[in-house]
């Protein structure tokens, strides 16, 4: 039977503020074990006992809904515990962090990676950058597009995006055999593409790894997307050697010249006159450019900026150009400056009986100019925003004016190339 320690003050446990009084009614079969009533009127089956010289209180559980034979039961394993040397306050306090845990750890193993891959686009950054450019994260947006939207250009819709049949999946669940065939189902669409697809979605896997959220499974899919056959499947690497050669720029200059566009015409010039990779100069905006002293600030995927030195012809062949809008070479699309030129630049190739040339190409001539013109490789490295490569290479940083000797020496060897 169950006393009533109302009745029987001596064998309280503990006092109670006078606002909150609460009643033990003590089990008279086993020891330690009482129905405490609680000012919220629900009952409860608590155990007791002294533990190593300390008061050790457990609750057992609710008194309707557990019976008296149950609680007497617990209450003995309890003792048991206690008897063993085990605090069972400490035993279920290490029991309920194991299954937080644990909990916590199948809901990592569940999150999906189109459930990380908006926070990645919003958060995440490449190595030493402060945020994704502009462009990168519009092809990120495109990798996982769902498509499915009407095409811009031809008939049909657009196709899903080569990451886009991945965002299903748990990140857990990415393993090396996934992955595999994942890579293998986008080679079928094209292999350059399958390989930039793996080479952003590893971006994305190490920027995972990197959140204490996502680390566990997102550090052994990285490992899983680095894997021997995964490797294996791609294409080798072709460098890309493309380049005008310094006496083939006078035929491919007069073709320029006969372009209708004259904005396109100076683009492809200015790119070849200072090397400038081909977005930073066709978002060149006349509030970048200062004629008077002859500089110019272009967008760098290095340093952020870079501020260099105009030729005297290139500074004359942007005066010469209409101010349309903020960019120096505008366009006539929803970009407002010049967005895909490589349609004239392969009419002007042809038309000089060159073989192919990309835009990147025309970067490639520059650096070929500049050492035929006798230009410091140093000089010519820091002109075009290549990172320093060591003190073998000559570079050191140049003043502007430094610069400025060694670019119009450039284009005084550019002139007697195209003019002869």
């Amino acid at each position: 039977m169950i006393k009533d320690n109302l009745t029987k003050p001596r064998v309280l446990a503990f006092k109670c503020p006078p606002d909150k009084p609460q009643a033990f009614l003590w089990d008279a079969e086993v020891r330690g074990l009482a129905v405490r009533a609680t000012p919220n009127g629900k009952p409860a089956y608590v155990f007791q006992r002294t533990f190593r010289g300390e008061t050790v209180r457990i609750t057992i559980g609710k008194a309707d809904a557990w019976s008296i034979p149950e609680a007497r039961q617990k209450a003995r394993e309890l003792q048991r515990q206690l008897d063993e040397g085990v605090n069972p306050v400490e035993a279920k306090r290490a029991r309920l962090s194991a299954a937080k845990a644990e909990e916590a750890r199948r809901k990592v193993e569940a999150i999906t990676v189109g459930e990380i891959w908006p926070v990645y686009l919003t958060k995440g950054r490449p190595k030493g950058k402060s945020a994704f450019r502009p462009r990168y994260l519009r092809d990120l947006k495109l990798m996982a597009s769902p498509g499915g939207q009407r095409k811009k250009r031809g008939e049909g819709e657009t196709l899903p995006g080569p990451i886009y049949p991945l965002l299903a999946l748990p990140l857990a669940d990415l393993d090396e055999d996934r992955l595999l065939a994942w890579y293998r189902e986008q080679e079928q669409r094209g292999r350059e593409q399958a390989k930039r697809a793996l080479m952003m979605f590893r971006g994305f896997l190490r920027w995972s790894a990197s959140q204490p959220e996502y680390r566990g499974p997102a550090k052994a899919a990285q490992e899983s997307a680095r894997a021997d056959s995964l490797m294996a499947e791609q294409p080798a690497v072709k460098r890309r050697t493309d380049a005008i050669e310094p006496s083939q720029l006078g035929r491919w200059w007069a073709e320029v010249l006969t372009l209708p566009n004259l904005e396109v015409s100076a683009y492809l010039r200015a790119l070849v006159m200072t090397g400038t990779r081909r977005q930073a100069m066709a978002t060149l905006r006349w509030a970048d450019v200062d004629l008077r002293w002859k500089v110019a600030t272009f967008t760098d995927k290095v340093y952020g900026t870079r501020t260099v030195p105009l030729g005297d012809e290139l500074a004359k062949l942007i005066d010469a150009l209409p101010r349309v809008n903020e960019y120096v070479f505008h366009g006539r699309g929803k970009a407002g400056h010049i967005v895909e030129p490589r349609s004239s630049l392969a009419r002007t190739t042809r038309a000089a009986g060159l073989g192919h040339v990309s835009i990147h190409g025309l970067r490639r001539t520059f650096a070929l100019l500049a050492e035929e013109a006798g230009i410091p490789a140093g000089a010519a490295a820091q002109y075009m925003g290549h990172s320093p490569r060591g003190t073998h290479e000559g570079y050191k940083p140049r003043s502007l004016d430094q610069l400025r000797q060694s670019i119009n020496r450039l284009e005084g060897h550019l002139a007697t190339l195209t003019c002869g």
